[in-house]
């Protein structure tokens, strides 16, 4: 028992010194932790040791009690441990169910009987009555909690409830979606959603070298049949990507986010043949955008990008 004291002790200590640390220790907080776990689960076996200790000694306590009340071994040993006796499985059976044995059918024979056949007074079982009345507690707790109160969502509600959800996650996907577009990916698209925020993107970013109607500036004019780097929606995405250094048109790539550069893309690809006023002469290669090939007409002045 002193060891068991000490082994006590020590573990007490060892659980509450992380409790204690202050947060100049020199263990590591993580070391601290697996100390106090590992200190929390001897406490716990030294409990169960302890409780099986106790346990064998109210044993011998009552062994000893009951030979100074001058009990036998033999009877000692069968108040210890009393022999259980086992119910055959049939009287079990019946009682769950509530049904009365084969030997007890005449005393509980209906008077009554139609073509010889007569019926037996046998009782509903006591747990198919239990689950009958339970069912009508919950009928009656759901018509309050439901309809009645309001307290908890309907199946209509609730259908409302998943739907939104849904539709969120729908919008959230099709925006991470949307940013893993590229220069090999990107589609024409021509919905207004898009083209608006397109149109924002270019005004905010591109009016200075390419004018308010992309008639070209600085840069070259994006309205005509004619293209330096290529006017395909893949050519206009990695041109405004990468950007034309040499010729003076920066890279996009880290200011704008890939749906970003999508929709200003389709925007400048939806000023095609506008021909605002002011524009800038053509410059580069002739390109038929319906066929989407290049023609060999070579302008001799260089766009600006």
């Amino acid at each position: 028992m002193k060891y068991l004291r000490v082994l006590i002790l020590f573990s007490l200590i060892i659980g509450t010194q992380p409790a204690f640390a202050d947060d100049h220790s020199m263990i590591p907080s993580a070391i601290e932790n697996y100390i106090g776990y590992g200190a929390i689960i001897t406490v716990l076996v030294l409990f169960v040791i302890v409780m099986l200790v106790l346990l064998r000694t109210f044993r011998i306590l009552t062994r000893l009690v009951l030979k100074a009340e001058g009990l036998t071994n033999a009877q000692i040993e069968a108040e210890m441990n009393p022999v259980k006796i086992k119910k055959p499985k049939g009287e079990v059976w019946n009682k769950l169910l509530s049904l009365r044995p084969l030997a007890e059918e005449k005393d509980i024979l209906i008077e009554h009987s139609y073509d010889g056949i007569q019926e037996l007074d046998n009782p509903i079982p006591a747990w198919f009555m239990y689950l009958f009345y339970t069912t009508i507690v919950i009928a009656i707790c759901y018509i309050l909690i439901y309809p009645v109160f309001n307290i908890g969502a309907n199946q209509y509600q609730e259908y409302n409830a998943e739907m939104v959800q849904a539709d969120i996650a729908r919008k959230l996907y099709l925006s991470k979606a949307a940013n893993q577009v590229d220069e090999n990916t990107v589609k024409l698209v021509h919905d207004a959603a898009t083209l608006a925020a397109g149109q924002t993107v270019f005004k905010t970013n591109c009016v200075p070298c390419h004018g308010e109607h992309a008639q070209g500036v600085v840069g070259p004019n994006l309205t005509d049949d004619y293209w330096l780097h290529g006017g395909k929606i893949n050519d206009l995405f990695k041109t405004v990507k990468y950007g034309v250094l040499t010729k003076g048109m920066p890279t996009w790539e880290k200011v704008l986010s890939p749906k970003q550069i999508s929709d200003v893309v389709n925007y400048v690809k939806s000023l095609h043949g506008t021909n605002p006023a002011g524009a800038k002469a053509p410059q580069g290669i002739k390109e038929v955008d319906n066929a989407g090939t290049s023609a060999p007409d070579k302008k001799a002045s260089a766009k600006q990008s």
